[in-house]
């Protein structure tokens, strides 16, 4: 599901950033210091690396920029600025190549290694989970390029499906801790949109997302898929997302869930 997943996310931008003119390329994004190509470089730059590519310059530490804030930044920086004077047609031809030879990578895997454990940017995991971590993180770049040149779109398909199991996921995490629910809250994500989802995490000990609410729910958070996005991902200001997201129950819980959702580095 992965495999196909990434070839529908990158079929869509391949497609989007075909009809991109060089003023949409530079565009800023909801990304700090990053325009258009910048995002397109840092996503070559990281199935570059899952090719086995060495980054450009990793034996070297320019200074960082004010965006820059860990080493996974610096990593991210350095694909960024080696493309920074490529023309956008030659990073959209690096784009469309890398993520063949990805996709035909992925393909010969052997279903064991889908299995093995290893590492993943949210800790050690499965492979196949290092995937969907992936198909997550290019649909919300995705979503990134669509506002920054106000081109809607991104929001069905099984990129956009498995996006949302990846999110669903961290939502334990988000209301027990984050948000600190307290025991016995029930708690309802309804995603609407092309592409919908129920999210629901029941508070026992700890909190975890459950198939089924056992009781009815505290409160009820009803918001389009894409805006559940942008909040997970920390894309803007949350107070511009907020009159998309209704509540229904303990508003009080429920606004403490949306000001935590952003979770994503």
């Amino acid at each position: 599901m992965a495999i196909a997943a990434l070839d529908d996310v990158w079929s869509r931008l391949d497609t989007l950033l075909d009809g991109l003119d060089d003023q949409q390329w530079s565009a800023p994004t909801a990304l700090p210091g990053w325009d258009v190509k910048a995002v397109v470089a840092h996503l070559v730059g990281t199935e570059a690396m899952l090719l086995g590519e060495a980054d450009p310059d990793r034996d070297a530490e320019p200074d960082r920029p004010p965006h820059v804030h860990n080493d996974i930044g610096a990593f991210n920086e350095r694909w960024v600025q080696s493309m920074a004077g490529e023309p956008p047609a030659d990073v959209l031809a690096r784009f469309r190549d890398h993520t063949s030879r990805r996709l035909q990578a992925l393909a010969e895997v052997p279903e064991e290694q889908w299995e093995a454990e290893g590492f993943t940017p949210a800790g050690k995991d499965t492979y196949g989970r290092f995937m969907r971590i992936r198909v997550f993180d290019c649909w919300l770049h995705e979503l990134d390029l669509r506002d920054a040149v106000g081109e809607p779109g991104g929001d069905a398909g099984p990129s956009v499906q498995l996006a949302l199991e990846e999110m669903a996921s961290v939502m334990g995490y988000i209301v027990g801790k984050r948000a600190g629910a307290p025991p016995g809250s029930h708690v309802r994500f309804e995603l609407t949109g092309p592409a919908t989802r129920r999210i629901d995490v029941e508070v026992a000990e700890r909190a975890a997302v459950v198939d089924e609410l056992s009781a009815p729910p505290t409160v009820t958070l009803t918001m389009p898929v894409g805006v559940f996005a942008r909040l997970c991902g920390g894309r803007g200001d949350v107070a511009r997302l907020r009159p998309s997201v209704a509540l229904d129950g303990d508003t009080e819980l429920g606004e403490r869930i949306v000001a935590d959702l952003a979770y994503t580095i």
